[in-house]
C-alpha cells in the first residue's frame, strides 16, 4: 500500500493558514468504493484510509515511513498565488477604487 505525504492547502471557506502548516501521511485507497445496494450509501473496506498521521516536517514524515517499510509519495506544495493583496473592509468604499461600487 502507497502513502502519501503533502502539506493540505487552505481551504475555501478558511481566510487563515490554519490547520496548512503541518504534513500529513496517509494512504491511498487501494480499491473503489462500493454503493451499498440496499441504502444506497458509499462504503468500503478498506480501513488503511481513515489512518491520517500529522508530523511537523516533511523529514519527519518520510523518517516515519522508512522505518516501518511504508512505500510513499511525496506530492508537491502549493503556495499561495503572488497577486493576492490584503485589503481591509474600508478598501470597498475609497474614492480611488477601480471598478463601481454596486450592489
Amino acid at each position: 500500500m502507497v502513502a502519501r505525504i503533502y502539506k493540505p492547502a487552505k481551504t475555501a471557506m478558511q481566510s487563515g493558514v490554519a490547520r496548512t502548516k503541518r504534513w500529513i501521511l496517509e494512504y491511498a485507497p487501494e480499491h473503489a468504493r462500493q454503493i451499498d445496494p440496499l441504502m444506497g450509501w458509499t462504503s468500503s473496506d478498506d480501513t488503511q484510509t481513515q489512518v491520517r498521521l500529522r508530523f511537523d516536517t516533511q523529514e519527519e514524515a518520510e523518517t516515519y515511513a522508512k522505518e516501518n517499510g511504508i512505500d510513499y509519495i511525496v506530492l508537491p506544495v502549493h503556495g499561495r498565488k503572488a497577486n493576492v493583496r490584503a485589503m481591509g473592509y474600508g478598501e470597498n468604499f475609497a474614492t480611488n477604487r477601480r471598478g463601481a461600487w454596486t450592489h
